[in-house]
């Protein structure tokens, strides 16, 4: 039992012993006025990739017309000194008019050879090769590039040019260390994959895997796709408040807060909608909001406490011009980012190209679960029919709640291509405008692409007075014991009574959006920081 806990500890003991031998190099460092976070700044003229295609750019201008060498009909030795021969005739032009550039970035890798070194320098575009020979750079600073360490930060300044491998380098002339790693590195080999430390420490995660970084820039990309399609649609992006008073506008649980300034309890918001709606009402006609809200539920694939949520309202129009503004949305920004609309999610091809499929959710739920809700009297018969197929309900639940669980029981799963849901029953739907040919459901939509839904959408509620005896609904569901139920927003109601026109309006769960454009299999993969249990 001894020996095994010897084991255990020397990994941990041979890391500390590295992180001391790190110190103790700062410390010198130091000591000799060459202190790394002394420096404040660092003239970077060119990131790695832009460097490479500059020299392929020249390369190929000064080396126009050159035919490749013919090595034909040689003997391997002949063949090898014509190959010679010729690259360097070809880095003697390339020499005679270098590339000055001046790269900064951390140290990957590093192969000290003599007289002579080679080391790796990542910087956000990707990486190149550097030649560090102690001839160029100097005896001292030679010295001290050899005693440098994997993680370190430096700024590079020299020529760019090809080795007889092909590979684009610079060959440095100075190096610069801006700042000391004090701390290890996972080996490079290997990478970083441990998944819950690659999510409480994403600055390791988006250094040692690229495809995590791919994902980061490519959501960064997603964000301003949306944003141009918008403003050239005509919205105005706005900004709302995330501390409120009543946290309205989605079925969820808030979390609460004290507000010690004015002694007052508030909550973070669950949505953007209350107070989008009132931007309609001042007459601003087309707006939308991208932002963080925060609901107080558990963690899982699809699902954080906190998440970036965006909802747009446009007055005057209706769900069906809400779905039409989401199915071109989707297809632009699909497009732009991913250069095409046929994507890879998980072990399906997502087409975003097609028009997207419409449907019914009294219709899904007769197509997959095979009970027509049209043939259902009342209240007391859905809940019998949930019973014969062993769907679980509240007895506060009424005959729209249950076709809801049905939805969710037999159909969402099924809706792997792009699937507008339309139609939902009014009893879930308390902010939405009621179907004037049928007022039992609502002008309501639900986009579900891989079984999941990527947007909510209504024709807004505008009717002050049936919005009233909504919230007054709901506040009897809470009563009931629904905490996700809303309460009642009297200067939202004081805002509709003012008037509201006609709008259409929709909300979408950004990180959703982003996991099917990058095909990432969970929520945390696609949220830089997401939330974890703190670790005691």
């Amino acid at each position: 039992m001894a020996e095994q806990n010897q084991n255990k500890q020397k990994p941990q003991q041979d890391v500390n012993q590295l992180i001391k031998v790190r110190n103790d190099k700062l410390a010198d460092l130091q000591a000799n006025g060459k202190d790394p976070f002394q420096i404040t700044k660092y003239d970077q003229t060119h990131h790695t990739i832009d460097a490479k295609a500059l020299y392929e750019e020249h390369e190929a201008k000064l080396l126009a017309g050159r035919a490749a060498v013919n090595v034909e009909g040689l003997d391997e030795q002949a063949a090898k000194d014509a190959i010679n021969a010729d690259y360097n005739e070809r880095r003697a032009i390339m020499d005679a008019s270098p590339i000055p550039v001046s790269i900064a970035g951390r140290m990957m890798f590093k192969r000290v050879m003599g007289k002579a070194s080679f080391c790796n320098i990542q910087d956000k575009m990707g990486n190149i090769q550097v030649y560090v020979a102690r001839d160029s750079i100097g005896q001292d600073s030679y010295a001290d590039f050899k005693k440098s360490d994997i993680g370190d930060i430096y700024g590079v300044k020299g020529f760019l040019f090809r080795t007889k491998t092909g590979e684009i380098s610079i060959h440095a002339e100075e190096m610069t260390m801006l700042s000391k790693s004090l701390q290890i590195l996972p080996e490079k080999f290997h990478g970083l994959t441990d998944t819950d430390t690659r999510y409480r420490q994403r600055y390791v995660d988006l250094i040692m895997n690229k495809e995590s970084k791919d994902t980061f820039v490519k959501r960064s990309q997603i964000l301003s796709s949306i944003r141009r399609f918008l403003d050239g649609q005509g919205f105005m992006e706005v900004e709302t408040p995330m501390i409120v008073s009543n946290a309205g506008g989605a079925a969820a649980r808030p979390f609460e807060t004290h507000y010690n300034a004015l002694a007052e309890d508030r909550k973070l918001r669950i949505s953007l909608e209350l107070y989008l709606k009132r931007l309609i009402v001042g007459g601003l006609e087309r707006v939308y909001e991208i932002g963080r809200v925060f609901r107080n539920e558990g963690t899982d694939a699809r699902h954080n406490p906190e998440f970036t949520l965006m909802e747009l309202y446009q007055a005057f129009t209706d769900y069906h011009g809400m779905m039409d503004l989401t199915e071109n949305m989707f297809r632009t920004v699909a497009q732009e980012v991913c250069g095409t609309t046929v994507v890879p999610y998980a072990e399906e091809m997502i087409d975003l190209g097609k028009p997207f499929e419409r449907i019914t959710m009294v219709d899904a739920v007769k197509k997959y679960a095979g009970v027509d809700f049209n043939e259902v009297a009342d209240t007391e018969a859905a809940k019998a029919l949930a019973k014969e197929h062993h769907i679980e309900f509240e007895e506060r639940h009424t005959k729209g709640d249950i076709l809801n669980l049905f939805f969710e029981e037999y159909v969402e799963e099924k809706l792997i291509q792009p699937t507008f849901v339309m139609d939902h029953p009014v009893e879930i739907s308390p902010l939405t405008k009621r179907k004037p040919e049928n007022p039992d459901y609502v002008e309501r939509f639900e986009l579900f692409i891989y079984g999941r839904e990527m947007a909510n959408a209504y024709s807004e509620l505008n009717d002050p007075i049936d919005q009233r005896a909504r919230f007054e609904a709901q506040e009897e569901a809470f009563a009931a014991g629904d905490e996700e139920a809303n309460h009642t927003d009297e200067d939202f109601l004081n805002a509709l009574s003012i008037g509201m026109p006609p709008t259409g309006g929709i909300g979408y769960g950004i990180d959703r959006l982003v996991m099917l454009l990058t095909n990432q299999p969970a929520i945390r993969d696609v949220l830089l920081f997401p939330t974890l249990k703190s670790i005691q």
